[in-house]
């Protein structure tokens, strides 16, 4: 008889169905709706601090968002932080971001990358660092971000070098 299938080896359970995952075109599952929003707010916000564009940066951000630092441990309020952006992109060359992965939660993204550049003296940066990016109404609210710290006192110093 076509279209029936034997009966399951254990009658008392109840048949399994799942439904399949939603697909992207390229196969791989669909990320939850919220967190595809959060992803392509990071990807904006390090394009805008790779070109340097700190009006974009200023509308990415929350108005109270915060930017933790685990070499300082103080919570930067968006007007200083963008400040210190501001003088990273003039002390750091041809400034970019290698990304290494990105993971998005439930209320953000987690991102692994390298800061590459150069210093006016010549020298390569390479920041080895990773940031966890909460997104709240379509703003970034709150950076934690975990670095090197030895390897950011030299762009610390740059940095400083070109304000005084």
């Amino acid at each position: 008889m076509t279209g029936v299938t034997s009966a399951p080896s254990r009658p008392w359970a109840a048949p399994r169905w799942r439904p399949e995952p939603k697909r992207t075109p390229r196969g791989a599952p669909a990320i939850k709706e919220g967190t595809a929003i959060s992803e392509e707010l990071v990807i904006r916000f390090f394009a805008a601090l790779e070109a340097g564009d700190i009006g974009t940066l200023r509308e990415i951000y929350a108005p109270d968002a915060v930017i933790w630092h685990n070499d300082d441990l103080i919570e930067q309020p968006v007007e200083e932080n963008l400040k210190v952006l501001q003088g990273l992109h003039r002390a750091v060359a041809g400034l970019r971001y290698d990304i290494i992965r990105r993971a998005t939660t439930a209320d953000g993204v987690l991102q692994q990358h390298v800061l590459r550049g150069r210093l006016a003296n010549g020298a390569d940066v390479e920041l080895h660092a990773a940031m966890y990016l909460q997104v709240r109404d379509g703003h970034i609210a709150r950076i934690e971000e975990y670095l090197d710290s030895a390897e950011r006192s030299s762009i610390k110093a740059a940095r400083e070098a070109l304000s005084s």
